[in-house]
């Protein structure tokens, strides 16, 4: 499949209006749906910001490919959108964009569309090629030109692959990996190969893409290697890299630096790996480029956790529509649908959620090996009254019990090497983790859950009003981060333990900061540029469906006025939330779940209250444009 068969005339833009990140994401997304390429542009767009959320596509060189593959993509696509001037995309060398190639993969995407979208990132390597593209006056040289380029890349594609030009200095590897793999695991294989060809430095790398691993390193490769570069943005197979020379980066890195990374490689710059545990001994030695300790194994947890909670947690909420007690056969609201939607959301989702939650942490921490013991010490936590914090114990436990078990093993003869992840890591990492869990951690865990669900019932208002204020305050201070985590975390744990006022005041102290701001955009127009009031539209859809990140653009554009201001607003919401009584069964879902809190009305009213506020404190602290300025954005427009 070539890339002119992604991208068609109708998904063209030359000339794009834009001049923010957001607006050009808006532009892009419109673009692709009018031609009919979208089933769900709403979807899909949220898809593209939660790409860019984790890190952003604007490569640099000018270039951005915000991606998404999702199954609001109805046919797999490219949008392409050209700016002479410039945008600030955010871009990893702090330079504006000019060619913006927007991917859409579906879900169901085969390998043929997923090879063609990699193949044009190798295309945009290319500086002429990169020229050709601004030069281009109509839609059809535009389409001529990556045509005829991309069949001079397709007759060298093959040779290129791996690099086998023998050398002195030896061969390095590098294996590229980014949370999507459409692109960026591409342009940094690119780079890298490109780089090494140059260097005359025997190459060759893995992509972990979309479409699985290709041109996988085999054990003769890693046996010859002086070094392996791990340019990669999510996990991939280490262990087989014991005892080799390990640079981790990001896989940025791979596409900025690929020069930086292999004189480091044939200088064997980077620790030994000695299975999982050299993670932390790669910090110890000032590698700290790739995200990783506790935060990194947590969100490992939380994100595989959280659909189990947001299932589970909508259908427990449904139930309750039918009466608090309509589950129960005892009860005389007794209804049969109720009591099926609190059998899989409260019995089997939310059963799964805490062992879920514990294996992942444990396989982030020792890979594969400690999935087993975190799931069985997750599950006698859930079972043992140990609850949410009993499972983050249990998972983080389990991780490092398989990590010491790997050293304590490490001496075994080479014969026994094939029992160890399917005998011995098991077995006695199940053991290890289940009896310390048991004797040690499970009681003393499960007393503090219940004192503190106690405290939580036994507070008096005041104590619960400032209780809200701090976890409504604490979602707006950085957006999506790792305090907004963190509240978000405790109050699973309180929906986990039956206390669901606190997460009620979590999730209208996350809705406050985009609506707020969008009401800001809308009466205090003076005080935003064009683009910033067009944002603030989709910030109303954004903040309805609990979507903090919405506020970001406008947080990083003046974070000494807009921060504070939503500070403001998220704390009043989840004040007001607990002064209310507002209880909320459901994880997640904004005005979706409202009908089914406790006391939705005066849930709306903190909500709108609060987004008020910062709305207000945003027009106050604002000063307002400076009249030329919107002159010139009115004649633009």
């Amino acid at each position: 499949m070539r890339i002119t068969e992604l991208l068609k005339r109708d998904t063209v833009i030359l000339d794009l209006t834009s001049t923010s990140k957001e607006t050009v994401i808006d532009e892009l997304v419109n673009k692709l749906d009018q031609a009919g390429r979208l089933s769900d542009r709403k979807l899909y767009k949220e898809a593209i910001l939660a790409r860019e959320a984790q890190s952003t596509t604007g490569i640099g060189e000018g270039i951005a490919i915000p991606h998404a593959k999702t199954k609001a993509v109805k046919t797999p696509s490219i949008a392409f959108g050209r700016s002479g001037e410039g945008i600030d995309y955010e871009a990893l060398d702090g330079q504006p964009s000019h060619l913006f190639f927007m991917i859409a993969a579906s879900e169901g995407a085969n390998n043929a569309h997923l090879e063609t979208l990699s193949r044009l990132s190798t295309l945009l390597m290319d500086e002429t090629f990169r020229q050709k593209l601004m030069a281009a006056a109509s839609v059809d040289e535009l389409l001529k030109a990556i045509d005829e380029k991309e069949q001079e890349v397709l007759k060298e594609e093959e040779p290129t692959e791996t690099q086998e030009t023998k050398s002195a200095k030896g061969k390095v590897l590098a294996v590229t990996a980014c949370p999507t793999g459409i692109a960026h695991t591409y342009m940094a294989a690119d780079a890298l190969k490109a780089k090494a060809k140059e260097m005359g430095v025997d190459f060759k790398v893995e992509t972990n893409g979309s479409g699985g691993a290709k041109n996988v390193l085999t054990e003769e490769d890693i046996e010859n290697a002086v070094a392996i570069i791990v340019a990669a943005d999510k996990q991939v197979e280490m262990e087989r890299f014991k005892g080799k020379h390990v640079i981790q980066v990001a896989v940025a890195k791979g596409i900025r630096e690929p020069q930086n990374l292999i004189e480091r490689a044939l200088k064997q710059d980077g620790p030994v790996f000695q299975g999982s545990s050299s993670e932390e001994g790669s910090k110890s030695s000032g590698n700290k480029e790739q995200r990783s300790g506790f935060y990194k194994h947590l969100m490992s947890g939380v994100s595989n956790m959280l659909p189990f909670v947001v299932g589970g947690g909508i259908l427990i909420a449904l139930s309750f529509m039918f009466g608090i007690k309509a589950f129960d056969p005892e009860d005389p609201s007794y209804h049969p649908i109720a009591e099926a939607l609190m059998t899989i959301g409260g019995g089997n989702a939310f059963g799964l959620m805490i062992p879920v939650l514990a294996g992942f942490i444990a396989m982030s921490i020792a890979d594969r090996p400690g999935f087993a013991p975190g799931m069985v010490g997750g599950f006698m936590a859930a079972t043992g009254g140990a609850g949410f914090l009993g499972g983050l114990i249990a998972g983080f436990l389990a991780g490092y019990v398989v990590v010491g078990l790997k050293k304590a093993f490490s001496k075994l003869p080479s014969a026994l090497e094939g029992i160890k992840p399917v005998l011995l890591y098991p077995l006695f990492g199940i053991l290890i983790t289940g009896l310390i869990m048991l004797f040690i951690v499970i009681d003393p865990v499960k007393a503090l859950n219940d004192g503190l669900t106690s405290w939580l019932q036994g507070m008096g208002t005041g104590n619960l009003v400032l209780l809200g204020l701090i976890l409504g305050g604490m979602m707006a201070i950085d957006m999506g981060g790792p305090i907004n985590k963190a509240a978000f975390t405790f109050g699973i744990a309180m929906i986990d333990a039956g206390n669901y006022a606190p997460h009620a005041a979590i999730m209208a102290g996350g809705m406050v900061p985009p609506l707020g701001l969008a009401l800001a955009t809308t009466f205090f127009k003076n005080r935003f540029t064009k683009a910033e009031r067009e944002a603030g539209k989709t910030n109303y859809i954004m903040g309805a469906s609990f979507i903090t990140e919405g506020a970001i653009p406008f947080a990083a554009a003046d974070p000494g006025r807009v921060i504070p201001s939503a500070v403001a607003g998220s704390a009043v919401a989840g004040a007001l939330s607990m002064m209310f009584g507002v209880g909320l069964p459901a994880p997640h879902g904004g005005i979706f779940v409202i009908p089914v809190v406790e006391n939705p009305l005066m849930y709306v009213v903190s909500i709108v209250i609060g987004s008020i506020v910062t709305a207000l404190m945003v027009g106050l602290l604002k000063k307002p444009i400076e009249g030329h300025q919107k002159n010139k954005e009115n004649n633009a427009a």
